[in-house]
């Protein structure tokens, strides 16, 4: 038996593949939307081939969705660790959820927190466990950290079979869940510690971070310089040890635009490039919407198509989303008429809805009605569009869509 705690990107694609593994599930979330859906056989997220697969694990019988944990074998948590105030990570998702548990917990258990945190909060989990169900101390509980890997769009695809990282409080826990991952995870399992597995998957993201600051910074400087980052960036990837990223309106989602600044928080003096690869990839949005402004003077009434706010290509996920953030500050700016194409969402956020010259509407008639075009998101649809449309606007496309 297995308690997922947290039905959202993760843990909802998580649930479903083990349930699909003959493993009966329960899955927890606070949202009763959530759980209502999920019981129904259906998604409340965005993600290609999973609805199925909920489909499947719920008629089964072996995934079932509740607002409250229940008893298991093995507890999951896969909730938010965003940030806070100054940039610090916010842990009071993955207490709560520790201590929502631990009445259930007894001696065997294992918990593993998938949750991306800073080094140290397995440890954390474990002591906040101990400290709300003071019974345990001295039992033979396991903690792991086993953070997750995938890639939005291809969470289905990944999550079985991309290698996992496993890293336990103590050889035990790491050997107890890599028998149990093994049941349903076909890439290796890399065993180590529980710090060591916390701050490697930071370092992943990390390292992706600083390389699209490399390309975002490049932009700047091509656009200060006259030259067309697109060309310049296939040319120098024609070395044959250079592969450089392609530069876009920032970064986004829940993981590279947040994991950079829980190193920075733990070693602040030390972490100066991953620091100031924040900082360039945090102050892309601003240059972006420094472009709006000036195209905006050149127009009498400026109607602006605003394509994908989503935080990256194909998905519905609009947590840490640069284009977002431009889109809603156009909108407090009162720059113009924003026309937001979006393929993915059926209703604007809130941060948009209240603004009455913002709407959201197809492709097809937001290029019909706008005199600037502002392509944020690469989504597949928008690289079939006919670029006769484009031929009477102004056009900033931060994805080198039509370059």
């Amino acid at each position: 038996m297995v308690c997922v705690i947290g039905l959202g990107y993760i843990g909802l694609p998580t649930a479903t593949l083990i349930a699909n593994h003959g493993i009966k599930v329960y899955g927890m979330d606070k949202v009763p939307h959530v759980v209502e859906t999920i019981n129904r056989g259906e998604i409340h997220i965005v993600e290609p081939g999973l609805a199925k697969l909920v489909k499947q694990a719920v008629s089964s019988g072996n995934l079932t969705a509740d607002q409250e944990p229940h008893e298991a074998d093995v507890f999951i948590l896969a909730v938010p660790t965003p940030f806070k105030g100054e940039k610090q990570p916010d842990l009071s998702y993955v207490e709560a959820a520790t201590r929502e548990i631990a009445p259930y917990v007894e001696e065997g258990n294992l918990i593993v927190l998938e949750s991306t945190s800073p080094v140290g909060t397995t440890e954390r989990v474990r002591d906040w466990l101990y400290d709300e169900n003071p019974a345990l101390k001295g039992k033979h509980v396991y903690f792991s950290h086993c953070p997750e890997r995938v890639l939005p769009g291809k969470i289905v695809e990944e999550l079985p079979g991309n290698d996992r990282i496993i890293g336990g409080v103590d050889e035990e826990s790491t050997q107890k869940t890599i028998a149990f991952y093994k049941q349903f995870v076909t890439g290796a399992l890399l065993a180590t510690d529980a710090r060591t597995a916390e701050l490697c998957k930071l370092t992943e993201n990390s390292f992706r971070d600083v390389n699209i600051a490399f390309a975002n910074e490049l932009s700047v400087i091509c656009d200060k310089l006259g030259i067309d980052v697109w060309e310049l960036i296939r040319l120098a990837n024609r070395h044959p040890r250079v592969n450089i990223l392609q530069p876009g309106p920032g970064v986004g989602g829940h993981c590279i635009a947040v994991d950079p600044w829980f190193i920075v928080d733990s070693a602040p003096r030390e972490a100066c490039l991953i620091r100031t690869a924040r900082q360039v990839n945090d102050n892309k949005p601003a240059v972006v919407m420094g472009k709006v402004y000036e195209a905006a003077k050149r127009v009498e009434k400026p109607v602006i198509a605003c394509m994908g706010i989503s935080f990256k290509p194909d998905i519905d996920d609009l947590r840490e989303s640069p284009s977002l953030k431009i889109v809603e500050e156009l909108a407090q700016r009162g720059v113009g008429d924003l026309l937001v194409v979006e393929p993915n969402i059926t209703a604007l956020p809130k941060s948009l809805a209240a603004h009455p010259h913002v709407i959201l509407c197809g492709a097809e008639d937001a290029l019909a009605r706008a005199n600037i075009v502002l392509l944020l998101v690469d989504h597949t649809p928008f690289k079939h569009i006919d670029r006769a449309l484009l031929a009477d606007k102004i056009l900033i496309d931060t994805r080198g869509v039509f370059a």
